[in-house]
């Protein structure tokens, strides 16, 4: 079975991994991170939320990546500058330097394609693709669960080990909690 993880530029396949059930129903869509505004997140509800998404979906660079085993979608990586998420503001999820780097904050694998090496994939396609746009450095804002089990609505953000795996080194302490776990900045320099 082959995967290959690729820019996050079909909407449908996004919608695949991130979408509702039902079409009216009010769910994150990798957007709480995304949009530096919290005023527009919240305004954005039900079908409101998927029409961003589809806008961002057709933008240069796409929102994401996502990974495809034999043609399936079958995960999802956000990944963007940190200057247009809410990360560029935020307080408990500190800076660690000037650079203009890049943030991946968001895996989800569907069911039926977990505990496959897919989310290691996915955060190997969100560097190359930072990588080919430029970015100097790649951050990540895993929890630091030391090995312990994450509930899996909370896993999103990945672990440190995760990182760690990838070649990431810790950045900065946070004061970001997530799941009773500490979140810490986690970063590769592409430089």
């Amino acid at each position: 079975m082959s995967l290959l993880v690729r820019p996050a530029t079909s909407f449908p396949d996004v919608a695949a991994v991130l979408g509702p059930r039902r079409p009216d129903a009010n769910i994150c869509w990798c957007l709480s991170y995304r949009l530096r505004s919290s005023a527009e997140n919240r305004s954005l509800t039900g079908p409101a939320r998927g029409e961003r998404v589809e806008q961002l979906c057709a933008l240069d660079p796409p929102p994401g990546v996502l990974a495809y085993r034999d043609g399936e979608v079958v995960g999802w990586a956000a990944v963007h500058p940190r200057a247009d998420t809410s990360f560029a503001t935020a307080r408990r999820i500190p800076h660690v330097d000037d650079l203009d780097v890049w943030s991946a904050w968001c895996f989800r694998v569907r069911p039926g394609h977990r505990k496959q090496g897919i989310t290691h994939a996915l955060l190997d396609g969100a560097v190359a693709f930072a990588r080919d746009h430029g970015a100097p450095a790649i951050e990540g804002y895993p929890v630091d669960n030391g090995g312990r089990r994450v509930d899996l609505t909370m896993a999103y953000v990945g672990t440190r080990k995760l990182f760690e795996d990838a070649g990431f080194v810790p950045g900065s302490a946070t004061t970001s909690v997530l799941a009773g776990f500490p979140r810490v900045v986690m970063r590769l320099d592409l430089r």
